[in-house]
């Protein structure tokens, strides 16, 4: 089996290629990609060559981790049926390429279990779910204060406020880009520069800009707690005399599991999570070379879709 797919040859160089596809197995299904998103977080750092190396990271490969489709073939173990639409984290089922983390194909070879049944009506927004997880797996991860503030307004920082909004918060997010400081829903977003408060319980940062920890640690209560939820291809470090003073606690959220994506899916479907309004470009995956320079360097860009309905 052969089909088109997103591949980093190696940083800096991005085509639209044939690969080949292993075969599957019974408890495999292939799965026909309708979208798949860009992630401007690993997916920058995949591009750029700064991603920290981890196993299964080289050249050449296929990124993507947010992909919706249709099941075309499911084996006898997978619990799945054709004609059913699914979310697909990845695979690395691929035969001459690497799969990191491999979603950005028009064809998709992937064990059935690792999959999320999806309802019609959320189509090319199911590609969210994965942010809507980690979202989820960040509030999760902690002792159940919800955050007073959260840095960075873009598709995370908006998932992680209607959450908290949901949840019966009501956070001030940071936005250092005027660009991005509209599409608020019952919660303010301003300019860091503009807040004087220096007793917030909760910061999470969703921004992976370094360099701010000494400024989010001064905005901390006694006893705070900031939450790195982002991704930092760079060591952090700050001053010790503000965290010893304000006593403060700092947590990584790390990668979501199979329970945040299930948790996720399950505020979506009970309408206490929406995904609408986050999605603002779109681009048919031949033209993805174009799709991938606007997502990282469009400052209006929140999410990326590629469109796979142009099969070749």
């Amino acid at each position: 089996m052969e089909t088109t797919a997103v591949v980093l040859k190696e940083p800096g160089e991005l085509a639209i290629d044939r690969v080949g596809l292993k075969d599957p197995t019974a408890g495999d299904i292939v799965v026909e990609t309708e979208w798949s998103g860009i992630s401007t977080g690993t997916e920058r750092l995949l591009y750029s060559g700064r991603m920290p190396s981890f196993p299964g990271m080289g050249y050449p490969l296929v990124p993507g981790y947010e992909s919706v489709g249709r099941v075309v073939e499911a084996g006898s173990e997978s619990g799945r049926t054709v004609g059913e639409r699914v979310y697909v984290p990845g695979t690395s089922a691929y035969r001459d390429v690497r799969g990191l983390f491999g979603g950005a194909a028009a064809h998709l070879v992937v064990p059935g279990d690792k999959t999320v049944p999806l309802g019609e009506d959320l189509a090319e927004d199911g590609t969210l779910l994965a942010l809507a997880a980690t979202a989820y797996h960040a509030f999760a991860g902690g002792d159940g204060r919800l955050p007073d503030l959260i840095v960075g307004h873009g598709v995370l920082g908006r998932l992680l406020a209607r959450v908290a909004c949901a949840e019966g918060g009501c956070p001030t997010v940071w936005e250092v880009n005027p660009e991005r400081r509209d599409g608020a829903r019952n919660y303010p977003v301003i300019d860091p520069r503009e807040d004087a408060t220096r007793s917030y319980e909760t910061i999470y940062d969703v921004s992976g800009a370094e360099g701010l920890l000494d400024s989010l640690i001064e905005k901390l209560a006694p006893r705070g707690e900031v939450v790195l939820a982002g991704f930092y291809s760079q060591p952090l470090s700050f001053a010790f005399p503000p965290a010893f003073l304000r006593e403060a606690r700092l947590r990584v959220a790390a990668e979501w599991q199979r329970p945040d994506l299930l948790a996720a899916k399950r505020l979506i479907d009970e309408g206490q999570l929406s995904l609408e309004g986050l999605i603002t470009h779109r681009a048919p995956a031949k033209a993805a070379e174009t799709a991938y320079r606007t997502a990282f360097e469009d400052p209006s860009c929140l999410k990326m879709i590629l469109d796979w309905s142009e099969r070749s």
